[in-house]
């Protein structure tokens, strides 16, 4: 393609930038990755994502065979039910989620840290840990080096940033492309999976995805989280020969500290929240989330109390903001990078996916066509930029994501959560109309549009 094998740089080892590398070095196409925790156990990943067909299907596009498979094995129980609730624990809505034999045509529910732990298996020839980006350089032969806070420095042809929210390279690249703040905020924490917890929820909610609509502006999603290993690592009895199998034999269980759990999560608008909400954490955040819930349900606030308090942190809402195509180069960008999204809609983590295995097409295609670099970049981004930003925008359409939406203001506020339960408890009774809503569920969830 010029002349030299192509040599790609990827910044950052998250979800979009590891599925490339694994789709990269699958292709033949040299690759590193730089990333700047420490171990590859640093952070606070431990919360669910949901992996819908989209995602699987990049997944299962990049990664070795057996490597998928393994991740779907380390996969939680996949939600039975989509249910809508008070903050008193009635049921607005539930709707049953497909019992599909193909587990990539469902939402599978990862953790963070366990999906983190199944893309760097492998990978210790490809990943440097401790690589906190600065800077890069391009050059007139066509190449690109990127600099790192320790003095070092690494050449490739291609720099791929794939570093989140808050990218350096994207401020350097495009540094009119702006992030800004949601105006909501999110108090997340695990729960124990434990006899007592477990016995606190009905089957139908223990079983599904449970999103809270609140009184007052205060909203919560609640899940259960169950792996097919226990508290000490090992596999669970009834657990498939297969699965089982390879959950024994995958290395990546040793850095996972992933286990059942049950996760809660409540947000507002900002302003619900104290003015040092960000800065706190443990017991004094599992606080907060108590006082802003002091009219729910004795279950929910029974949960709270029985929260990690090592798990509870507080997050700032953030999304990106549209920009006009830009000049393709040697340099690009990916997921949270890019097109930084709110949660309303559950996609962020499957359109870095899709990234992914857009860009590492594109590049195998153009390897073996000996078509120009820039050109298979300008391809990708093309597509890129338009699936990307239209998501950003439909997350920001979902109920509570936004803190200028109208569940949020003091007199409109009532109505509009009362329009949205009705909304709900409507389109849950009237069999049409529930087939219907599944059945959009699905397709945007899967969608390649």
């Amino acid at each position: 393609m010029q002349g030299r094998p192509l040599h790609v740089i990827v910044i950052g080892a998250g979800t979009g930038g590891m599925c490339l590398a694994h789709g990269l070095r699958r292709a033949g196409i040299s690759v590193a990755v730089y990333e700047r925790y420490r171990t590859r156990s640093d952070g606070l990943l431990g919360y669910r994502v949901g992996i819908n067909p989209t995602g699987c299907r990049a997944l299962r596009e990049c990664l070795p065979s057996e490597l998928f498979t393994t991740f779907l094995a380390t996969c939680a129980r996949a939600p039975r039910f989509f249910n809508v609730l008070t903050e008193q624990l009635h049921r607005t809505a539930s709707f049953a989620l497909r019992p599909e034999a193909d587990p990539t045509s469902i939402d599978q529910s990862v953790s963070r840290m366990t999906l983190r732990q199944v893309l760097l298996t492998d990978m210790d020839d490809v990943v440097q840990f401790g690589k906190t980006f600065t800077h890069y350089e391009r050059h007139d032969d066509g190449t690109v080096t990127a600099h790192f806070a320790d003095g070092t420095s690494a050449t490739g042809d291609l720099l791929v940033a794939a570093d989140g929210t808050h990218s350096a390279v994207r401020r350097q690249y495009l540094p009119h492309a702006e992030v800004k703040d949601a105006g909501s905020i999110n108090i997340a924490s695990k729960i124990p999976l434990t006899e007592y917890t477990r016995s606190l929820l009905p089957d139908d909610i223990r079983g599904g995805i449970s999103l809270i609509f609140g009184s007052g502006g205060l909203m919560g999603v609640l899940h259960v989280m169950e792996f097919k290993w226990d508290q000490r690592g090992s596999v669970k009895p009834g657990v498939g020969v297969t699965d089982a199998s390879l959950i024994g034999s995958w290395p990546g269980l040793l850095y996972d500290n992933t286990r059942d759990c049950i996760n809660l999560i409540i947000w507002s608008a900002a302003d619900r929240f104290p003015s040092d909400v960000m800065e706190l954490r443990g017991e004094r955040l599992a606080q907060v989330a108590l006082d802003l819930t002091r009219n729910w349900h004795p279950t929910l606030r029974e949960l709270l109390r029985h929260s990690d308090p090592g798990s509870v942190i507080p997050i700032k809402v953030a999304t990106s903001v549209p920009v006009e195509p830009w000049k393709s180069s040697n340099i690009t960008l990916l997921g949270d990078a890019i097109h930084t999204m709110t949660p309303g809609r559950g996609v962020g983590a499957n359109t870095a996916l899709r990234d992914a295995a857009l860009l590492c097409r594109h590049l195998v295609a153009a390897v073996a066509d000996e078509r120009p670099l820039v050109e298979a970049v300008a391809d990708y981004e093309t597509e890129m930029i338009r699936y990307g930003f239209a998501r950003v925008a439909d997350s920001l359409r979902t109920n509570g994501t936004n803190g200028d939406d109208p569940i949020y203001k003091p007199i409109i506020g009532r109505f509009a959560m009362l329009a949205a339960r009705g909304y709900f408890s409507v389109t849950s009774r009237l069999p049409p109309l529930r087939r219907k809503f599944v059945d959009q569920l699905y397709d945007y969830r899967g969608a390649e549009s």
